[in-house]
């Protein structure tokens, strides 16, 4: 199956952290981004890497809820790649 990705920023911006949730099971990798995000200031990018199959859905609504923004997401080979803009 081709990688899927899906980029609402246009751009690939560099991650100014990143965390490695992959083996981590729900809820546990976006407790472990929301505490990541804490560290973050407003505009810097958080990269997470997750295989956690219902991770898509997760932040999709981590970020609705917090304010930040998903700009880009990848699925590769079971292998679920977010980036996350901090709101501020």
């Amino acid at each position: 199956m081709p990688p899927r990705v899906v980029n609402t920023s246009g751009t690939r911006p560099a991650p100014d952290r990143r965390l490695d949730a992959r083996d981590l099971d729900c809820p546990q990798p976006v407790i472990e981004t929301r505490k990541a995000m804490r560290d973050l200031q407003a505009g810097q990018v958080l990269e997470v890497l997750s295989t956690d199959p219902a991770s898509e859905l997760d932040f999709e609504a981590y970020c609705r809820m917090a304010g930040h923004a998903l700009i880009e997401f990848e699925e590769r080979d079971g292998v679920f790649r977010f980036l996350l803009r901090h709101s501020g």
